[in-house]
Formats: C-alpha cells, structure tokens, sequence
C-alpha cells in the first residue's frame, strides 16, 4: 500500500544506480520522488530554510542519505555540514550526519575501530616523512591510502625494494599531508561486505579482484559474489558496525593468514553486492526500515 501522507527525500546523484534505485523504492512505497543533488543545496541561517531547486527541505518528513559526492573530498564535510543543520530544523536524517562525519575521514574511522578494539592491518600515520619511510621499510610492501576516498581511488602500492619509493612516497606525502599507510595484507583474492540494517545482520557478499589489478574493487574489474561468512567475521563485523548508529551499513572485512582484518566501516553501504551477490533489494529494504522509523516516532510522540 502506498502511503501518500509521508514525503521522503533521497541525497544522491542523478544517474548513479544505488541512487535511482533508492528513490525508485521511496517513491514506490510512498508516491513521493525527490533525488536531492547536494551540490545544489542552500541553507539560509537567517530564516532556517534549506532549499534545492526552490523546494524547502525543512517541509519532508525524512531525507535518506544514500551519497552526498562523486569521489570522497573537501566540498563533502561542507555538504554534510548542510545535512546537519537540516536535521537541527527537525527533520530526521538517515544516516545521522554526525555519524557519517565521523566515517568519511579514514583517520577518524580507523582511529575509533581501533579504540572499539577492532583487529586492523598493521598501520602507521604520520606528516613526518622519515617516520613514514620507516613504516614502508618495516612494512616491506605497504599501501598508501588519501583519508578521503572510495574504491581505491587515490591509492598507491609502495615496496620498499623499489628503486624511486622513496620519491613516491615523497609525491603521495605532497599532495595528501597527513600520510596513512598500511600494511599490504595478503587475502584470497577477495575481500568481504558485511552488511547491515538497522544494526541488523543482512547477509555478507565478496568482492572479487581482477587479476591485473592489486585491489578488488569493481572500479578495477571485480566483482561480486556470495559468501557465507564464518562466525568470527560476523562477530568483529558486528561490533565494527556497533561502534556507530548507522541505518544501513556494509563493514569491510579482509579474510588474512592471521584472522579476520577490517578495513573500514562504510558510511553508506552498498545496495550493489547486495543485489549481485544474493537478489536482495536493499534499497526497498531500506525504505522499508526507514517508513518504520517515522511510523514509530509518531506512535511514540502520541
């Protein structure tokens, strides 16, 4: 059944799957359609409004947040600023932006994982460069990694047995500053999603690498396949996405020689594993766990 009294807005980029898919869902479910591109977005401090093509955002009843940018970088932290001050107007955003602040930044995420006592790749962060050579050398085979990025984009893959690393790894501390760098961990060609809704486990997918690239990124030929995931994963992945209230999440896990290794924790979470891997519509799914919310919210305030 349609419920047409509820008005749902989407955060993603026109054309993109994950975000057509989402909007398809909300506006399956509520006969409502609206994908909000945040780079057309305006908030006004002196009358409170938040606008995107003359729509007053303050006036839905829910805004999902399904991707805020392209590529990981500087102009997100300012669009989830907005999303932050249309929550403060009281319209309830899923995922918190407080949350998802905290996740973009790499730094932060890894430091908090850590903190939580989640298994991580051996790494090093430092802007002092020696510091940094050190690490590569201690490492012998590390990647480098911006703090803001997505499918490996921005990545480099370091050996410290290479003629001009350390020219490399000079380039990389240029146009980064801060350097995060981490120990190249051997896996069996693939690395996992754990996904989650609602804080719920879903079901877990692997994305698998190509063989001419070092990452497994579909970005860089992979893809995805079905996994069942052994109860260790599951118990890391659980209290990785338990550090965090996301609506909806996909915990990235390495299967190592020395146990499971997590890299991070998604911010966003991925509908395509999901749907490759197992036929799950996650984005309808997810629709449906935020309807819940509302639901729930005005039961309550009643």
């Amino acid at each position: 059944m349609i419920d047409h009294s509820i008005r749902i807005g989407v955060v993603g980029i026109s054309g993109k799957w994950s975000s057509e898919c989402l909007v398809d869902a909300v506006e399956e479910k509520t006969g409502y359609r609206l994908l909000i591109d945040m780079a057309e977005v305006s908030a006004s401090l002196s009358d409170g409004g938040v606008y995107f093509r003359g729509i007053d955002l303050t006036g839905l009843d829910a805004v999902i947040v399904k991707k805020v940018d392209e590529v990981y970088a500087r102009p997100l932290l300012d669009r989830i600023e907005l999303l932050r001050f249309l929550e403060a107007s009281g319209v309830p955003v899923f995922s918190k932006p407080d949350i998802i602040f905290g996740l973009i930044n790499r730094l932060s995420c890894s430091i908090t994982l850590r903190a939580g006592g989640i298994p991580l790749p051996d790494t090093v962060i430092t802007e002092d460069l020696d510091a940094a050579a050190q690490a590569v050398r201690d490492f012998g085979r590390a990647v480098l990694k911006p703090l803001f990025s997505t499918k490996a984009r921005g990545m480099t893959v370091i050996q410290s047995d290479e003629p001009d690393w350390r020219d490399r790894l000079a380039d990389f501390a240029k146009a980064n500053g801060m350097i995060y760098i981490q120990k190249m961990v051997d896996i069996p060609g693939r690395d996992l999603g754990v996904a989650f809704l609602g804080g719920k486990y879903l079901a877990t997918y692997a994305r698998v690498g190509n063989k001419d690239s070092w990452n497994t990124t579909i970005h860089s030929g992979g893809h995805y396949e079905p996994v069942e995931p052994s109860d260790k994963i599951l118990e890391i992945a659980h209290r990785a996405q338990g550090l965090y209230d996301l609506d909806f999440t996909c915990v990235d896990v390495a299967e190592t020689a020395d146990g499971p290794r997590v890299f991070e924790v998604s911010a966003f979470g991925g509908f395509r594993g999901l749907h490759d891997a197992h036929g799950i519509d996650a984005a309808a799914m997810y629709t449906d766990h935020v309807l819940a919310s509302l639901h729930n919210s005005t039961k309550r305030a009643g």
